[in-house]
């Protein structure tokens, strides 16, 4: 079985998703139990990951390796660690949550709907299970589709401009990261991603590579300023493709830093990483003052993941300056497993609240702030999971917003203390922001009688948020279990992050 357990939690969701595109859209019913059901079975698959995992190594675990595509030495190789592994949980579970938060509000083929988001599963957990550099750009590029269509068929009015600006976007940047893959592949005759992290490298070859690398994994993230085509994705996709958009595919940018740039770049990485720092402190402070006047709810959102995110690649950077300030790597694996709780947590956290965002719309159709006041007053259940939502978001201590940005902090203060003051910044800016969308929406009195008429979150939608609800607050209550799993495997990162190759 753990020879092809990576295998199955990449296949079974994309055969899955042609299943259900066969079944079509006259048995629509069928369609949605059949994308249900392999979704919970993928979920449940996926959780001897967890479980069958060894704690004490950071070697590459569950590792599959095939020849693929002899010639050019190109592999299906597969394995996780404690940085990857972690990711691969969170995307099966959260496609569960999408399938069923879908379950009534998609009325326009549904069975294509629902198998866009199986495929997309199964091809983003390839890009966290591959070892293979080729193979990782194929699964990388492959789930921009799904994505695309998703936004494209059952998005907004001007979803056409935001699918088209996403797809640039993301396409043009991953365009560097290849010549990078091939060039790295050209020298050590091998795609295989570790055979890149013993293969040396000249100063002036790592900066070129890092600059490749930067410029795919910024705009995924995205980072300032290449962070323009995120709030109009998010405000023309249907609430699914919100969810899976900001807890998922956001957290490939950062994911990428640590399986590429890091440990194939070091060099560069300490030389460049003031230019990462300084775009992470710009989104988690100039973004903030963005999303304060924000009157749509989803573009505040999406905003507040630019700054959530400007988080863990701040984290990821701090290495160095805590290196260069102290001469040693103290608290550089807290800013590292700051930036992968963060990671988590965002995930969780923005899912949830893109899918509140989605119950108010289902309902009045409308994501202006200024449209609703008072929901509390007809959506009791409903007010409580939202609020508890923005306190997370607000990284309130006791939920899973505070244990990522409580580590990044600490980190930040070894590495210098304007650092620390500037990211701290973002716990006042994400209670303002956030606190400030949640007296508008939920508290006051009731503000029309469209809100007057709202009925609250029925079973359904309860159990999706309910979940979630759970999920960040056992995270932010006991982080113990996913800071054990990661910890062997940062400590290895933190090895390659300051070996040279020069």
């Amino acid at each position: 079985m753990e020879l092809s357990l990576l295998s199955t939690l990449i296949w079974l969701p994309v055969f899955g998703g042609l299943a259900v595109l066969a079944v079509g859209d006259r048995r629509a019913a069928l369609s949605r139990w059949v994308a249900l059901g392999v979704s919970v079975v993928t979920f449940v698959a996926s959780v001897p990951l967890f479980a069958g995992f060894d704690r004490t190594t950071a070697a590459m675990q569950f590792v599959e390796r095939h020849p693929w595509i002899e010639r050019f030495r190109i592999e299906y190789y597969l394995g996780v660690d404690g940085i990857s592994m972690p990711l691969i949980l969170l995307t099966t579970f959260v496609t569960v949550l999408v399938v069923i938060a879908g379950w009534k509000v998609i009325r326009e083929r549904p069975s294509q709907y629902f198998a866009a988001f199986l495929v997309m599963e199964g091809l983003m957990n390839g890009v966290f299970a591959s070892l293979d550099a080729m193979l990782f750009y194929v699964f990388w590029e492959a789930m921009l589709i799904p994505m695309f269509i998703i936004i494209g068929v059952w998005g907004g009015p001007r979803r056409i401009y935001a699918t088209l600006k996403f797809f640039l976007y993301t396409f043009l940047g991953s365009v560097l990261m290849l010549v990078a893959l091939i060039y790295l592949y050209m020298g050590s005759g091998s795609y295989a991603i570790q055979d890149f992290y013993t293969f040396p490298l000249g100063m002036r070859e790592q900066v070129l590579i890092f600059i490749a690398f930067l410029t795919a994994f910024a705009v995924k993230v995205p980072m300032w300023p290449v962070h323009t085509w995120l709030p109009d994705a998010h405000v023309e996709a249907p609430t699914g493709g919100s969810v899976i958009l900001a807890a998922i595919m956001l957290k490939m940018g950062g994911y990428g830093f640590v399986r590429f740039s890091l440990p194939i770049t070091p060099d560069a990485s300490m030389s460049l990483d003031w230019l990462v720092l300084v775009l992470s402190l710009i989104a988690v402070v100039y973004i903030g003052f963005v999303a304060l006047v924000q009157s749509d709810m989803k573009k505040l959102i999406a905003y507040s993941s630019i700054a959530h995110m400007g988080f863990v690649t701040l984290g990821f950077f701090l290495g160095f300056s805590i290196l260069r300030r102290t001469g040693g790597l103290e608290g550089a694996g807290m800013g590292l497993e700051g930036g992968m709780v963060q990671m988590i947590s965002h995930g969780l956290v923005s899912g949830a609240l893109f899918l509140c965002v989605g119950v108010l719309y289902d309902r009045l159709h409308s994501r202006d702030i200024a449209a609703y006041g008072g929901v509390a007053n007809t959506m009791p259940r409903f007010a409580a999971l939202m609020v508890f939502f923005a306190m997370a978001n607000a990284g309130l201590p006791g939920t899973s917003g505070f244990v990522g940005e409580f580590l990044v902090i600490l980190a930040s203060f070894r590495a210098n203390p304007w650092f620390a003051f500037l990211a701290a910044t973002t716990l006042v800016l994400g209670a303002a922001y956030t606190l400030w969308m949640v007296k508008r929406v939920v508290f006051g009195e009731v503000a029309n009688d469209g809100v007057a008429g709202l009925t609250d979150i029925d079973a359904r939608e309860g159990l999706v948020l309910g979940v979630l609800a759970v999920a960040v607050l056992v995270l932010g209550v006991w982080p113990a279990p996913l800071l054990e799993v990661m910890g062997p495997t940062i400590e290895n990162l933190l090895d390659l992050m300051v070996r040279s190759k020069l």
